[in-house]
C-alpha cells in the first residue's frame, strides 16, 4: 500500500477572539477525538479555496466572517493507519498531504451551524491550541503538533492575555 499516493487537502485552523480553535466530532466516528476543518481539494481547484469550501461545508461559517492569518510554509502529510488503508476513500490513497491555513473568526457562536446540506459533525466546542493534538485521533497526533509549530507566532501574536 505505500505505493499508494497522498490525497491532496486544505486544513483549517478558526482561531475565535479568545484564541481557541474550532473543532468538531465526525459523525461517522465513535470516538471521542476532535478534529479541524479540512477535506480533499477538488481538481483545478487551489488549497485556499478549498479551505474556504471545507468550512462553509462543515461548520456553515460564512468567508465574510474569517480574515486568513497566516498559510503554514510546506505542506503537512500523514500515513493513514494499516488497517484503514484500502478501507477509506475507496482504497485510492494512504493518507492524506494538507495545506494548512489559520484564519481569524469574527462571528459569533450564531453563526455556526454544522447542521449542513451533508453534515460531518455532530458536535463543535471551542478549545485551547495547546490542548489539539491530545483530542484527535492518534495517528494524527504528530500531524496537528506540525500544524501548531507552524502557527506558533501568529497564534502567539493573537492569543488573548491570561487573567
Amino acid at each position: 500500500m505505500s505505493d499508494l499516493p497522498y490525497r491532496p487537502c486544505a486544513g483549517v485552523m478558526i482561531l475565535n477572539r479568545d484564541g481557541r480553535v474550532f473543532v468538531g466530532q465526525r459523525l461517522d466516528s465513535t470516538l471521542e477525538a476532535w478534529q479541524m476543518p479540512q477535506g480533499g481539494i477538488d481538481p483545478g481547484e487551489d488549497a485556499l479555496t478549498a479551505a474556504l469550501r471545507e468550512v462553509g461545508e462543515e461548520t456553515g461559517i460564512a468567508p465574510e466572517h474569517l480574515t486568513l492569518i497566516a498559510e503554514a510554509p510546506e505542506e503537512l502529510q500523514y500515513d493513514l493507519p494499516d488497517e484503514l488503508i484500502g478501507k477509506l476513500w475507496r482504497g485510492q490513497w494512504r493518507g492524506q498531504r494538507q495545506r494548512w491555513f489559520l484564519f481569524a473568526y469574527s462571528g459569533t457562536d450564531t453563526d455556526v451551524n454544522i447542521q449542513t446540506a451533508h453534515p460531518e459533525f455532530r458536535a463543535w466546542k471551542w478549545a485551547e491550541p495547546a490542548e489539539l493534538p491530545a483530542m484527535i485521533v492518534p495517528f494524527k497526533r504528530d500531524l496537528y503538533e506540525a500544524v501548531l509549530a507552524a502557527f506558533d507566532e501568529p497564534l502567539r501574536r493573537h492569543a488573548r492575555p491570561k487573567p
